[in-house]
């Protein structure tokens, strides 16, 4: 039987070769309308089954990763390594991004009635800065159990860190509650290795879905822009990433890629850096050889705050409007397009559609008009596989940089 590793390689190719032949086929075929129904169902129950495990294995991890740095002393260096780390590989995808689409200015030109339908019909949500981290710091802190049966993964984080805290203070008083919670940690590892199992069927319905359903009229319209963001997001994804690596650790890029195969196809098939974090725990953990400590800690921390892909795309969606409009940015608005993006992925707000919201505080930031982003949601869903597989990649990396840091201290 091949490894699962091979198992879901051929499963995302079979993906994208069935989803390309059922969206060759008539809207209304009894075939296409089969596929896409079973396709969306087993998609969904592998989402949902990741969901399921996605919030206790999350304040399980990071408790437990705390309580285990704060008992060894390294909790300064691993919470200061990755903070520089994340402000380090965002600033740099951005810096790749804006180069880029001044070079290549994509949209210039592209005539603008082929969306004017799409932005008559959509209501821009409004998000200002102030607004923006009220929402952010409001979230922060919440009631645990409502922040834990609300999936409000930024609130966990900071309640597990709290307890993890609590726990290495309390001493031998609280050891048995850790005792329990390593355990429950296992327990959670153990039933993400069973729905693994399913992992190569949910990546091929995933993809099937996602290729068959893509408006190719609309995509060869924003073909320069969407070749632009997948060259920009791979660049930084095959080459500055693991150079990153490279020269902070000394590790091969091969070494990387083969031990997170995985959680790389899984992030783009789902298009989901915290959906992909039980199988990005794994594979740090048990192919990259990282403390569980250390990633229990640096990985769910990333999966909200280390959006690489996320900055790389608002601040290059933020030019390609611009240019729609014809409108010249000046080196002052790139750098207000470079923060704003910057603050913008760090942590999006609890809010519907909050990617989206989020992008509109970014065209606000330079005065670009809102419903702009209108344009934007027709492709958002192809262009978010690249970005999030980008995404986990940089947490992932992140981990092993801070590893070697903290030991060298």
């Amino acid at each position: 039987m091949p490894s699962l590793n091979l198992q879901i390689l051929i499963a995302a190719c079979l993906g994208v070769a069935i989803g390309w032949l059922t969206g060759t086929l008539p809207a209304d075929a009894p075939v296409r309308e089969g596929v896409l129904y079973a396709s969306t169902l087993l998609g969904s129950i592998f989402i949902g089954l990741l969901k399921m495990v996605l919030i206790p294995l999350i304040f399980t991890s990071i408790v437990v990763g705390v309580a285990n740095l704060q008992a060894h002393h390294q909790v300064h260096r691993v919470w200061g390594g990755a903070l520089v780390y994340f402000t380090l590989t965002t600033s740099v995808a951005m810096l790749v991004a804006l180069i880029a689409a001044n070079l290549f200015k994509p949209g210039a030109g592209l005539s603008l009635d082929l969306f004017a339908e799409a932005m008559n019909d959509f209501e821009a949500r409004q998000l200002t800065l102030p607004e923006f981290f009220l929402h952010f710091f409001a979230n922060l802190f919440q009631n645990p159990f409502a922040a834990l049966a609300n999936g409000s993964i930024l609130a966990v984080v900071v309640f597990a860190m709290f307890i993890g805290i609590a726990l290495v203070a309390g001493g031998d008083r609280y050891r048995n509650i850790l005792v329990v919670l390593q355990e429950f940690l296992e327990l959670m590892m153990r039933i993400i290795g069973w729905i693994m199992r399913l992992a190569p069927l949910g990546i091929l319905a995933l993809l099937i879905k996602l290729v068959a359903e893509q408006d190719v009229a609309l995509l060869s319209a924003v073909g320069g822009f969407i070749v632009l963001v997948f060259a920009t997001t791979l660049f930084h994804g095959i080459v500055v990433l693991p150079g990153i690596l490279f020269l902070t650790t000394g590790r091969s890029p091969l070494w990387f890629f083969r031990g997170t195969r995985e959680a790389l196809i899984t992030a783009f098939a789902t298009s989901s850096s915290a959906a992909t974090l039980p199988i990005s725990l794994r594979c740090a953990e048990d192919n990259l050889k990282v403390r569980p400590g250390i990633a229990g800690f640096v990985l769910p921390l990333g999966a909200t705050m280390n959006m690489d892909g996320t900055a790389l795309y608002e601040a290059a969606a933020a030019l390609f409007v611009a240019n729609l409009m014809g409108i010249e940015l000046s080196l002052a608005q790139q750098a207000v397009v470079f923060f704003t993006a910057m603050i913008a992925s760090t942590g999006a707000p609890g809010i519907p559609s909050a990617g989206m919201v989020t992008m509109v505080m970014v065209l606000q930031a330079v005065g670009l008009p809102a419903e702009a982003v209108a344009i934007l949601l027709p492709i958002d869903r192809l262009l978010d596989t690249v970005r999030t597989a980008v995404n986990v990649e940089g947490d992932i990396i992140g981990s092993v940089v801070v590893q070697r840091f903290a030991d060298r201290g």
